[in-house]
C-alpha cells in the first residue's frame, strides 16, 4: 500500500500580489490518531471499535488519521469512509503488522488477520512523489511476544508523517523505542530524502510527568500535546499545533481519539 500525505489549505485561502512567489501558502492539517483495541485479544475489546472510528472520522474530517491496534482489514475498512469523507478526492493507506517473536512471523489478530498500525491520509496530488519506511524496533520487551514496529511516510518537500504503538510492559523500552524512532529513523528517512517538517501520532505507552515522563524522548527542536494520558501528537518546530482535543469513543476502545490541527508555514525555515 503506498501513502501520501495530504496538504490543504483552508477555502478561501489565497496567496495575491507580489509576495505570492515569495510566501507561499501555509499547509492546514486535520489529523487523528486512534487507538482501536481491536485485535480481539486484549480486554478493552468490544467489537465495536472500528464502526466508531468511522463514526468519528465522518464527523470530524481529518485529513491524515494514524490507527493503533487494528487488523489489516480495519484498514481497508476505514479507508473506504475515508474516501466516501473525502469524496472527489484521492485517499491512500499504509499498514505495519507488529512482530511475533515465538513465531518469527507476525501478530495475529483473533480473526488471523495480521495486526499492528496503519495510517490513512487524502492526497495533494496522486502523482506526489512519496516513499513508505516501516520497521521493528532493536529494543523490545522479551517477557512480551508482540515486537512494537513504527511506520512512516516521506512526501518530497512536505511532510514526513509516522506513528508507533510502543511497549505497554516496560516503560524503559517504551522509552528506548521513542528515541530510537525520533533519533534514528527520522534523521535516516531525512538522509536519504531531504528534510521535510515531521509529525508522529501514536499511544506511546508513556506520560508527561510520567516515570520515565515522555518529555525525555522528545528531541528539543519537537513540539508535543497529548490527551492527558498515552497518546501524543509530536512535531517539528515548523508546525504550529492547535486546538488539540480528545474524542469521545462512546465506550468502544479504551482511549478517546486525539484531534489537532497542524499548519506548516511555507516560509518557515527547517
Amino acid at each position: 500500500m503506498c501513502l501520501i500525505a495530504a496538504a490543504t489549505v483552508p477555502a478561501g485561502s489565497s496567496v495575491t500580489g507580489s509576495s505570492a512567489a515569495d510566501t507561499p501558502a501555509p499547509t492546514v492539517l486535520r489529523v487523528l490518531q486512534m487507538n482501536l483495541c481491536n485485535s480481539g485479544r486484549a480486554g478493552c475489546y468490544t467489537g465495536r471499535s472500528v464502526t466508531e472510528a468511522a463514526t468519528v472520522m465522518s464527523a470530524e474530517v481529518p485529513d491524515l488519521v494514524t490507527l493503533n491496534e487494528i487488523c489489516q482489514d480495519d484498514v481497508t475498512t476505514l479507508e473506504r469512509t475515508f474516501s466516501q469523507v473525502h469524496s472527489g478526492d484521492t485517499v491512500s493507506s499504509a499498514f505495519r503488522a507488529a512482530g511475533d517473536r515465538p513465531s518469527g512471523a507476525v501478530t495475529r489478530c483473533r480473526n488471523g488477520q495480521p495486526y499492528g498500525i496503519g495510517l490513512l491520509t487524502r492526497l495533494e496530488a496522486p502523482d506526489t512523489r512519496h516513499t513508505v519506511h516501516s520497521g521493528i524496533y532493536p529494543t523490545q520487551d522479551f517477557t512480551d511476544p508482540e515486537e512494537r514496529a513504527w511506520l512512516c511516510v516521506d512526501v518530497a518537500d512536505v511532510l514526513h508523517a509516522c506513528t508507533t504503538h510502543l511497549a505497554a510492559t516496560s516503560f524503559t523500552v517504551a522509552l528506548a523505542q521513542c528515541g530510537h524512532l525520533l533519533d534514528t529513523v527520522v534523521p535516516t528517512i531525512r538522509r536519504s530524502a531531504g528534510y521535510a517538517p515531521t509529525v508522529l501520532l501514536g499511544d506511546l505507552n508513556l506520560r508527561r510527568g510520567g516515570s520515565p515522563d515522555v518529555r525525555s524522548c522528545v528531541p528539543p527542536d519537537y513540539l508535543r500535546i497529548d490527551d492527558g494520558a498515552l497518546q501524543h501528537v509530536m512535531a517539528t518546530t515548523d508546525v504550529r499545533i492547535c486546538c488539540g482535543r480528545s474524542v469521545g469513543m462512546h465506550g468502544a476502545t479504551d482511549h478517546p481519539g486525539l484531534l489537532a490541527t497542524l499548519t506548516i508555514d511555507g516560509d518557515l525555515p527547517p
